[in-house]
């Protein structure tokens, strides 16, 4: 790993930089460079190292990379681009021009956007004579590849350096698996390897951001920390209780109106609170953020006011999104925006007093950087509110929802976030559907390769590299295949594409490899109940809540997103919310362990809240969960493992391969009709515990990603073992852990 050089005998950063930026800084008004400026001006200009930069949102990144970037290209007569700035938005994109623009101008340095949406009279301007910077989404790169060969080779042929912006946002996904190759590409166009700066305000861990920057040297990447301190964080967890379900086909026995939802008391308190101010109310689903935005919307109308709350959400139009954008950043009017995640990443919207969420985090990636959008002037503090709802308190509830686990999650989010844990990214399922795309694009590019130097263009180095010369044979045999006709092999060996691969490559959706989360459609005996998001792995046998029911699933249908169900014997079940789509990871699950094995009470926390907790505690205590892990409850068991998604997973495809039905929890995993003496028996007289390749054969959803239908089972089911072989060789000595003094294990309510 390296350090940042001294400053100790050298000359001041400011004093290594362009003239002309030495006079845009006065012009600026800036009294001194903050810290990760200096840092990072030291290390760009003395070396030709690549360059991690971490630092809080607002903190200086973008200057921090530009301002020595822009000297040491300042001087530059070779044609071609001599900068790239890779970002996943367009909205970012076309804030950092707003920002580069000016300086770019005084120093004589071409500066284009490079998008679907930037004018066209620059890029023709930069085709004809590339030079400069350009700021560019991957998916308008991978255009410039398939559509201008020879343009991308005059652009990309001679570059210095390559800029990645919200870098957390590629280590992970497929984004980050097509932008890795994208970057080997464009050095296999040059013949030499571009020097990387990456920016980031979330990275949980600056190794693995270094070796995915450079795998090959990771050790010599540069890293540039910032030690300025943080705003004060100002934190609240406000509690609420979801009024109790009427039994179905009862009435009212009272005249009286139903207590209010909790939705409809959170915008009351976000409705005085927010009003006067700019802030981003996180609300989660579209359907959320909606019922929010229209439920604050409502009370300006009442009070006679001005709204200031509007929604943001991917289906909302790019025009609309942009007003709103434009009119936070803008500051005039006070503004609330009720937003998904479209917010979460670096767009420039000013700054903002506050920041709401609706329930408790599932990430601390995402919380970091929903943080950071509050507090950046010097001296105000970051704040945020949490609003949870939990059940109604009633004594039938199910256990799993006496534990208050959404209160608890919020607490342990919060202690994480104090603790400053990052979740390390995941390893990532969509490898093969990229690697799909990527030969497909390399094939047009390329106008035909023979199959050894595809493989090695597109695996010899990166998250692709994981590929094997037999495994990648085999993914090129079944895309030639009669049925997918995607590519063709000549005499002569030349691999090229099939019928049905020109077609795939030349449409405009072609240049991305992600699409919008898809819902599974939900069928009982030939009807239609629904969609429901999946996060987690579903096989037949696994269980599903949906509408308030236990259903069973009898078959999966992966390429058309079709579960099969049956309904199943309905006993209590949890009201808590099982569908969110973000997976939690080990270290949260154990922490929402420990947050109810203490008795300690943070003052972040509201009455309500407070209650909630004391609440889960003590069920947590009446379930002697301190001393088993074990929960029976209406002839279920419930497993306990307070471990995350991917061993959840992993136990629950153990159980089903068992021959159990299960399902999935956050925390845990429920046995349906098995008493926990009989699960521990069953487990216990396991002679060999079967391994990920044994269990992939259960998983029936493992189509996630865009492609992943032109990959053949064998290759996702292998992915799939690949991804969780380290997980199941827990599984024997987890399950030891697990079901010790099952014996013990009480009647939840006792």
């Amino acid at each position: 790993m390296t350090s940042p050089p001294s400053a100790s005998s050298a000359p001041a950063s400011f004093d290594r930089l362009h003239v002309e930026v030495r006079r845009w800084i006065r012009d600026q008004g800036w009294l001194e460079l903050r810290d990760v400026q200096d840092q990072a001006i030291r290390a760009i200009t003395d070396a030709e190292a690549d360059v991690l930069i971490c630092a809080s949102t607002a903190a200086g990144k973008t200057e921090a990379a530009f301002l020595p970037v822009l000297t040491r290209v300042a001087d530059r007569t070779a044609p071609g681009l001599a900068v790239l700035y890779i970002s996943p938005l367009k909205a970012l994109i076309n804030d950092q021009f707003r920002r580069l623009d000016e300086l770019c101008e005084r120093m004589e340095i071409n500066v284009v956007r490079w998008h679907g949406d930037a004018p066209q009279g620059a890029k023709q301007r930069t085709l004809k004579r590339p030079s400069g910077v350009a700021l560019i989404t991957p998916e308008s790169i991978e255009a410039l590849f398939l559509r201008r060969t020879t343009d991308a080779r005059n652009m990309f042929g001679a570059i210095d350096v390559i800029v990645i912006d919200e870098l957390h946002a590629f280590l992970q996904g497929p984004r980050g698996l097509h932008l890795a190759s994208l970057l080997n590409r464009i050095d296999a166009m040059a013949g030499r390897r571009a020097r990387r700066i990456g920016l980031s305000a979330t990275i949980g861990d600056p190794d693995l951001a270094a070796r995915w920057m450079n795998p090959s040297d990771a050790d010599s990447v540069v890293r540039v920390m910032s030690t300025a301190d943080a705003p004060e964080l100002r934190l609240q967890i406000r509690g609420y209780i979801e009024p109790p379900e009427k039994p179905k086909g009862s009435k009212s026995a009272s005249a009286e109106e139903p207590p209010p939802p909790a939705l409809e008391a959170i915008a009351d308190h976000a409705f005085s609170v927010l009003r006067g101010a700019n802030n981003l109310f996180f609300g989660g689903s579209r359907r959320n953020v909606e019922a929010l935005a229209d439920a604050l919307r409502a009370r300006s109308e009442n009070h006679g006011v001005p709204n200031e709350f509007f929604p943001h959400h991917g289906s909302i139009s790019k025009e609309l999104r942009e007003e709103l954008e434009k009119r936070l950043k803008d500051g005039s009017l006070p503004t609330t925006a009720v937003a998904t995640t479209t917010l979460e990443l670096g767009i420039d919207i000013g700054s903002v007093r506050s920041v709401a969420a609706l329930g408790a985090p599932r990430s601390l990636a995402s919380l970091r950087q929903r943080l950071g959008r509050s507090g950046r002037r010097k001296g105000v503090p970051a704040i945020m509110r949490m609003y949870v709802r939990e059940a109604y308190p009633d004594p039938g509830n199910h256990p799993m929802d006496r534990l208050r686990l959404e209160t608890v999650r919020a607490v342990a989010a919060t202690r994480l976030l104090i603790d400053k844990f990052v979740e390390p990214p995941s390893p990532d399922p969509a490898v093969y559907s990229v690697l799909v795309h990527q030969t497909l694009a390399l094939i047009v590019q390329l106008g035909g390769a023979k199959a050894d130097v595809l493989h090695q263009a597109l695996c010899s180095t990166g998250p692709l590299a994981s590929v094997s010369a037999k495994d990648y044979a085999a993914l090129l045999r079944a895309m030639a295949g009669a049925d997918a006709k995607l590519i063709e092999q000549a005499p002569n060996g030349l691999v090229m594409l099939g019928e049905a691969g020109e077609k795939l490559s030349s449409g405009r959706d072609f240049y991305s490899v992600f699409e919008s989360d898809e819902e599974w459609k939900l069928f009982a005996n030939g009807r239609p109940l629904g969609t429901i998001p999946l996060s987690n792995a579903i096989g037949i046998g696994h269980l599903v809540i949906f509408a308030g029911q236990r259903w069973r699933v009898v078959s999966v249908d992966d390429r058309s997103k079709v579960l099969e169900v049956t309904a199943h014997r309905a006993g209590v079940i949890p009201r808590f919310d099982r569908l969110a789509v973000e997976s939690i990871h080990d270290r949260l699950a154990s922490e929402m362990r420990d947050v109810l094995m203490t008795s300690d009470i943070a003052p972040y926390l509201d009455q309500t809240a407070v209650s909630q907790l004391e609440e889960g505690r003590a069920e947590f205590t009446r379930c002697s969960l301190a001393k088993t892990n074990l929960i029976e409850h209406a002839n279920d068991t419930v497993v306990m493992t307070w471990r995350g998604t991917l061993f959840n997973d992993a136990i629950a495809a153990l159980l089903v391969a068992a021959g159990l039905e299960c399902e999935t929890l956050d925390v845990g995993v429920t046995v349906s009709a098995t008493k926990p003496s009989e699960l521990a028996s069953l487990i216990g007289g396991m002679s060999r515990f079967p391994t990920a390749d044994d269990l992939s054969g259960f998983i029936g959803n493992l189509r996630s990603a865009k492609f992943d239908g032109l990959v053949p089972d064998e290759l996702l089911q292998q992915s799939w073992a690949d991804r969780m072989r380290v997980v199941c060789e827990q599984l024997p000595s987890e399950c030891e852990r697990l079901f010790a003094n099952h014996a013990r294990t009480p009647q939840a309510g006792d």
